[in-house]
């Protein structure tokens, strides 16, 4: 008995996405310009690896009283000491900001915590991050986020025309701000794990993307005489069933991981779950109404599409 292959959409839908892209631009407009307002006025929870401190994570031996704990830590004078379970009732991770002393001071940290909580207690890791490890770390973030961009950028003008590549650093700049701007809202923790993650969003959002350019430049090719328009929703549309499968199977391998991966890659995994979702909308409905507005060289296109078509 011959199985059938999934799909999740028909072959022959006809959504007119262009139309659609219209309120799909006011929307994300709206919401990249509230996730600017919102890393202004309200800021990113930068974690250690970005502001500097030490994150102990112990095990106790019985479930963890957090409240008695951090009356406990918090008559050592360190300023705001974060405390979150981690994992089990019986895993804990206790966060201090950077004390002023250097390295020196840090180490003192680990030291009075370890004499406050007494014995009992295992030790499973202690992580210390100076203040200047801390900015270059922040720095380098930064760096790797711009110059990845602007690697697409580049590779993507060669590959088509500088108005493909507008059109994928525009979509590829909206996944990062809706990011940023989503972790604002939420205060969830900012670190070096997330920047991976938004590099792993680029990467994801720019293979969708690229997918769909090469069926619009196949279909340049092809059909001389359709307007741009109808083009690139029949494009879109050819692709959309290869999409969906693609967006649904890494969302599930991306769920399982959240659920069970426990509580170190639970940033960076719900990072990917929101990349995933933004980076298949951005890819239909920013990247390519972006050609209506700048235009394409069709005689470009011609020369460029040599072999094998993209299979759907």
């Amino acid at each position: 008995m011959a199985f059938k292959p999934i799909r999740f959409i028909p072959d022959d839908t006809k959504i007119p996405f262009l139309l659609i892209s219209r309120f799909g631009f006011f929307f994300s407009g709206v919401v990249s310009l509230a996730s600017v307002l919102l890393f202004i006025f309200i800021g990113l929870n930068v974690g250690v690896d970005f502001k500097g401190g030490t994150v102990i994570t112990v095990r106790t031996e019985q479930a963890a009283n957090i409240d008695q704990l951090r009356s406990t830590l918090d008559g050592l004078g360190f300023g705001g000491i974060e405390l979150q379970e981690f994992g089990s009732p019986n895993d804990l991770m206790i966060r201090v900001g950077a004390q002023e002393g250097g390295d020196a001071a840090q180490q003192a940290v680990v030291n009075k915590i370890k004499t406050a909580l007494g014995p009992g207690i295992e030790y499973r890791s202690v992580d210390v991050v100076g203040p200047k490890v801390s900015s270059e770390l922040a720095e380098q973030g930064i760096i790797a986020v711009v110059a990845a961009i602007l690697c697409i950028l580049m590779y993507v003008w060669f590959r088509f025309e500088w108005q493909f590549a507008v059109g994928a650093v525009m979509s590829l700049l909206h996944d990062v701000l809706l990011t940023i701007g989503l972790f604002c809202l939420l205060g969830i923790e900012f670190n070096l794990q997330i920047i991976a993650a938004i590099l792993t969003i680029v990467g994801y959002s720019l293979n969708d993307t690229v997918v769909v350019f090469d069926r619009i430049r196949e279909y340049l090719r092809k059909y001389k005489s359709m307007p741009l328009a109808d083009l690139i929703d029949f494009s879109l549309n050819s692709v959309l069933p290869r999409t969906i499968l693609t967006s649904v199977t890494t969302m599930l391998a991306l769920i399982a991981l959240y659920i069970f991966g426990g509580e170190v890659l639970r940033g960076f995994t719900f990072t990917m779950i929101w990349g995933v979702i933004i980076g298949t909308y951005s890819s239909i409905f920013i990247a390519s109404p972006v050609l209506i507005l700048l235009g394409t060289n069709r005689e470009g296109a011609k020369e460029l599409v040599k072999a094998k078509p993209v299979s759907p």
